[in-house]
């Protein structure tokens, strides 16, 4: 049922790593001494996301990534050469494939990123504190960034990372730039009164009662935002199940795909048994998308609000 659910960004996993992964060995291992991409200057002091108070002699110049929106994160502001090592699924940009792996869902090798030799590891809320703890009793120094709940959160995240870093002022510009776009959607979408009813599928595995995204997840957030009404919002979760009656009763005017990467098309959503009532699928509005824009809490969240809300409104947003 789960084989594509590679969506849990936002949701505290089930898996804690309490030792070196057998099958997750290092593309390539460096040990040389840390790189002088950014010079050291006076030390740095901040308060993470499980409250603890984490402190670096100067700007981490060798860092190593445990969650795709950090390592996103870190390319974007202008950190990717100081980045030495990334999880599994840290698939962006193309830069970061180069890099060794440490692990990831199935377990991290603690052994490969003590290797690594980070002055910083960059655990994210995929993570579980219990992860962060074995690393520390390692002597690795490791800031836990919390999952954000809006855009707003996400920019300070992007701060953050600038600071551990060095690279505050093109962070600054970069945000800036942000706000810029995200302001530019919000002036198209508050005169509109058309306010489209929206299924997102994360999984349909079974299609009688597939995987969407519900309240509080960024999915429900950002289609909110784009203009339109998430008929997940109401089910439990932020990744529920809806059953095909319930979808059948809320008949929704769009369907996006968030699981078209692993191999779901409009027309195979329409040859479902019972999905041909659905307006959406009487009127062709259905649509894929790629569902790391709108479910990695990083800086492609902003490309996936102006994706949203193209498919919502197309007749505003060309």
């Amino acid at each position: 049922m789960f084989r594509k659910l590679l969506f849990p960004l936002l949701i505290v996993p089930l898996l804690t790593a309490c030792g070196p992964a057998r099958n997750s060995t290092p593309a390539a291992v460096s040990t040389e001494p840390p790189a002088s991409a950014v010079p050291a200057t006076s030390s740095i002091t901040l308060a993470d996301g499980l409250n603890r108070t984490v402190t670096l002699s100067g700007p981490a110049q060798r860092v190593v990534s445990l969650a795709p929106a950090n390592t996103e994160i870190l390319f974007a502001i202008g950190a990717g050469a100081q980045v030495v090592g990334r999880d599994e699924t840290s698939d962006y940009p193309a830069e970061a494939l180069v890099l060794p792996t440490i692990g990831g869902y199935s377990g991290f090798n603690l052994e490969a990123i003590v290797a690594l030799h980070p002055d910083l590891v960059l655990a994210g809320g995929i993570n579980t504190p219990e992860l962060v703890a074995s690393l520390e009793q390692l002597g690795l120094t490791v800031y836990f960034l919390p999952n954000p709940t809006t855009l707003e959160e996400m920019y300070t995240n992007l701060e953050t990372v600038a600071r551990l870093t060095g690279h505050e002022s093109e962070t600054a510009a970069l945000v800036e730039s942000f706000k810029v776009r995200v302001a530019a959607v919000d002036e198209k979408i508050l005169p509109l009164s058309y306010v489209p009813t929206v299924y997102y599928e994360l999984d349909a595995t079974e299609p009688t009662k597939p995987f969407t995204a519900g309240p509080g997840s960024f999915v429900d957030l950002l289609i909110a935002r784009a203009g339109g009404i998430n008929i997940g919002a109401e089910l439990q979760g932020q990744w529920a199940q809806i059953s095909l009656e319930q979808l059948v009763v809320a008949n929704p005017v769009i369907i996006i795909l968030g699981d078209a990467a692993y191999g779901e098309t409009p027309e195979k959503v329409a040859q479902r048994p019972g999905w041909g009532t659905l307006t959406a699928i009487q009127t062709g509005q259905v649509f894929p998308i790629d569902d790391n824009l709108v479910s990695r809490p990083g800086p492609r969240l902003v490309d996936g609000l102006e994706a949203m809300a193209k498919l919502l409104h197309p007749g505003v947003f060309r």
